[in-house]
């Protein structure tokens, strides 16, 4: 499957808005499985539900929390921007509008006196045993890291998931990362005519081992496995919708 056939599948789909295609698929298989890495309680049902109506048919045995609701539908208008912007450069810029889109709209008033929404982190933060970035060196690190990137003429995936591994380990904002740096992921691939893809929650466990053995040990066979294992899937996908009968 050509890549530029998937772009422009994703693209004139999202201008159709109909339902049923491969960008109605990959916008709730996306949103349902980022945010269910990071452990919301929104179903791919209910995703589904979001993303067709904007609402939740909600039950008494289940109670709703509001900010998980918000970051799925923030995660389709994130997906969306990003489509609008792959003929741009990957910047600092446009991480940090990411990060709001996926954000905005789900903190307390308390909490965005310090969250620093669309700004890099303001508080140290860490990820298991990975030491991130302090506050005070994220710009730093962050523009070593995009200097380092853009100094590749010819970029594979391989440059893209150790781009992912890089900046997990930084860890730029609060919160977020994750679902910021996956979606860079999928914009990088499309940009540079590879084959996208998503972490599927299922291999949620491989994928936070692989950055792990990633950022402590220099093993990067974990996670390039597992992102590799993703792209297939995705591919799958693809020659499902995209391909003629």
């Amino acid at each position: 499957m050509e890549v530029g056939k998937v772009k422009k599948a994703l693209l004139q789909q999202r201008r159709m808005k109909l339902s049923g295609n491969l960008y109605h698929k990959t916008q709730v298989g996306f949103a349902y499985n980022t945010n269910h890495i990071e452990g919301s309680t929104i179903t791919e049902d209910e995703t589904e539900s979001i993303f067709r109506t904007g609402t939740i048919l909600a039950n008494s045995e289940k109670v709703i929390v509001l900010k998980d609701m918000t970051e799925t539908k923030n995660h389709f208008m994130l997906f969306g921007y990003m489509l609008d912007t792959l003929g741009d450069i990957l910047s600092e810029e446009m991480i940090k509008r990411f990060h709001y889109i996926l954000k905005e709209g789900t903190l307390t008033e308390e909490e965005k006196e310090w969250f620093n929404l669309g700004e890099y982190k303001k508080l140290k933060n860490f990820v298991g045993s990975i030491k991130t970035s302090t506050p005070k060196n994220v710009p730093h690190d962050m523009k070593r890291l995009m200097e380092w990137y853009h100094g590749i003429k010819e970029k594979t995936i391989y440059d893209i998931i150790e781009f992912h591994a890089r900046f997990e380990e930084i860890h730029p904002f609060q919160d977020g990362n994750g679902r910021v740096g996956r979606v860079i992921m999928f914009r990088e691939c499309l940009v540079n005519d590879i084959m996208p893809f998503f972490i599927e929650d299922r291999n949620k466990d491989f994928y936070l081992r692989g950055l792990k053995e990633y950022q402590l040990n220099n093993e990067k066979g974990y996670l390039v496995d597992t992102c590799l294992n993703s792209q297939d899937n995705y591919a799958k996908m693809c020659n499902f919708f995209l391909e003629e009968e």
